[in-house]
């Protein structure tokens, strides 16, 4: 269910580049499972080659802005920014600012929290609640919250300025940024059993983590040796026939060669009888 609307002024929104040396907030994340769900999404996006350099795909990245004259800062759990200009080579980007450094953020989700539930706060002062920033500062297209305790999705799009909670029947969701869907998996990665969030491409085929992509190569493989084990084994059966057959003909030789020294040396014996085969032919 969406927040209920809150009467708030009209904020001044500006988009400035912070300096480099302005401090971000070093927020610890409530739990190990958190940053595991985001690098499983980005690890399958770029094992696709779905990532490209002019893309930022982060976790707990400061995206920020000016609101009323102060700087505001929000980290989602996990960002994608379809297009952003690049830095130069070497340096790291520590926060990003839409408009100002490129394309605002298409997809924003939160894992919901363990601690204080900002995911669906719509407090408009400062430091703003996260639906409130993403709603009506950032204005990200779609919003996504997950819980992976108990593997429940939400999504919300952006229509009229407003979050509306997307139906769904299929259990998947489709992103047009990505040109994927997006929907829920229980499983099992880096020693946890729990609900992922993972994508599948427009022919329903999953997009695989690492892991999972060794295995299936590694079955492949097995598949394949086995192939050449059976292949093996046919030619050598085949090996063994011709062998067989080889002797089968080199015995009958063998006996035609036999049968032949028999008859000469029969030959000889009637001839020494004086017995005149040809007359016996013929009578």
């Amino acid at each position: 269910m969406s927040p209920p609307s809150i009467a708030f002024h009209q904020p001044v929104i500006t988009w400035e580049t912070l300096p480099i040396d302005y401090p971000l907030p070093d927020d610890p994340v409530d739990n190990i499972l958190q940053p595991l769900l985001a690098a499983a999404l980005r690890e399958s996006l770029e094992l696709a080659g779905l990532v490209s350099a002019d893309m930022i795909i982060a976790t707990n990245f400061g995206i920020c802005t000016k609101i009323d004259q102060q700087i505001a800062i929000k980290a989602p759990d996990w960002v994608y920014v379809p297009n952003a200009i690049p830095v130069e080579p070497g340096v790291n980007r520590r926060s990003y600012t839409p408009y100002t450094e490129g394309d605002p953020p298409a997809i924003v989700i939160e894992f919901l929290s363990d601690t204080d539930g900002t995911e669906y706060s719509s407090k408009a002062t400062h430091p703003y609640g996260k639906w409130y920033f993403y709603e009506r500062i950032l204005q990200v297209p779609i919003y996504i919250i997950f819980e992976p305790r108990s593997g429940t999705m939400e999504v919300y799009d952006l229509r009229n300025g407003r979050y509306e909670l997307r139906p769904n029947t299929t259990g998947r969701y489709w992103l047009e940024a990505l040109q994927l869907s997006i929907g829920i998996w229980e499983g099992r990665k880096a020693e946890i059993s729990t609900y992922w969030l993972r994508f599948w491409d427009q022919q329903d085929q999953l997009l695989l983590w690492g892991q999972e992509l060794l295995n299936q190569k590694e079955e492949l493989l097995a598949q394949e040796q086995q192939r050449l084990v059976q292949q093996e084994e046919l030619l050598a059966a085949e090996r063994q026939r011709l062998i067989q057959q080889e002797e089968l003909l080199a015995q009958e030789q063998q006996e035609k060669i036999q049968a032949q020294q028999q008859l000469a040396q029969l030959q000889s014996q009637l001839r020494s009888l004086d017995i005149d085969l040809d007359r016996l032919s013929d009578s």
